[in-house]
């Protein structure tokens, strides 16, 4: 009796618990992977430098300055991998490790960050599209899961399907993420090839460890989506079972 009604301690239902067991369990094991696959090629690399021996912030500052985008600084901050731009603030943020190694990884990440300054310096599309987005996607991340399980609990299926709206946003904002964040390696890569920054043999690392990280994206737009559609049948499953 217990393992034939197991999924109702659990879940909401025998398809609630077929598709987490089949889609989200199977999404949630390939993001461990492509996050230790992220690590190991980056570790790889890291301690891998290139010829010319120049550091991620000069090789961060030599382009932004090829692009006369002189008003955009390039500083160091705490953290691993926290390497980001801020628009905001028009400064190119570089982790320690990135910031003062002249590593194949390093150089590709403080291309790429770069990349993102260049994006906006271009008018990108998608990358406006994403600053306009993440009103929405803050306010989603915070509010729709509450209001979504509000909704069940008092059978109020609008307000549910109000929390599923509002967490699709998020699964919205990774979507538009993606071309963003594929672009701006795209750009780096051209670039380190272009101005010799790097020779054929370097860039190849620069691509294993830009296309690591881009990966990890992918799988977050994967298990967002996922969890957006197992929201819609648990709150189906529920409807029915009224």
């Amino acid at each position: 009796m217990f393992f034939s009604n197991f999924y109702r301690y659990f879940f909401y239902s025998k398809a609630d618990m077929m598709f987490y067991f089949f889609i989200i369990m199977p999404i949630f094991l390939v993001s461990i992977v492509v996050s230790l696959k992220l690590n190991l090629t980056y570790k790889k690399y890291s301690n891998l430098f290139s010829k010319k021996n120049i550091s991620g912030a000069v090789i961060a500052r030599n382009i932004l300055d090829s692009y006369n985008l002189q008003h955009i600084r390039v500083e160091m901050v705490e953290g691993n991998l926290t390497d980001h731009y801020d628009p905001r603030e028009n400064v190119v943020r570089l982790s320690r490790g990135n910031y003062e190694s002249s590593s194949i990884a390093s150089i590709g990440v403080a291309a790429h960050e770069v990349g993102h300054a260049i994006q906006y310096s271009k008018e990108y599309f998608p990358i406006k599209v994403r600053a306009l987005a993440i009103p929405a996607t803050k306010f989603g991340t915070i509010l729709s899961m509450p209001i979504f399980f509000a909704g069940l609990i008092f059978a109020n299926y609008k307000l549910a399907g109000i929390g599923i709206l509002l967490f699709s946003f998020v699964a919205i904002f990774q979507f538009i993420t993606l071309p963003v964040e594929f672009n701006a390696s795209a750009r780096a890569i051209k670039i380190l090839e272009g101005q010799n920054i790097l020779d054929s043999e370097e860039i190849i690392g620069v691509k294993k460890v830009l296309w690591a990280a881009a990966m990890t994206y992918v799988v977050a737009f994967l298990s967002s989506l996922a969890q957006v559609f197992r929201l819609i049948l648990i709150l189906s499953s529920r409807r029915d079972d009224d």
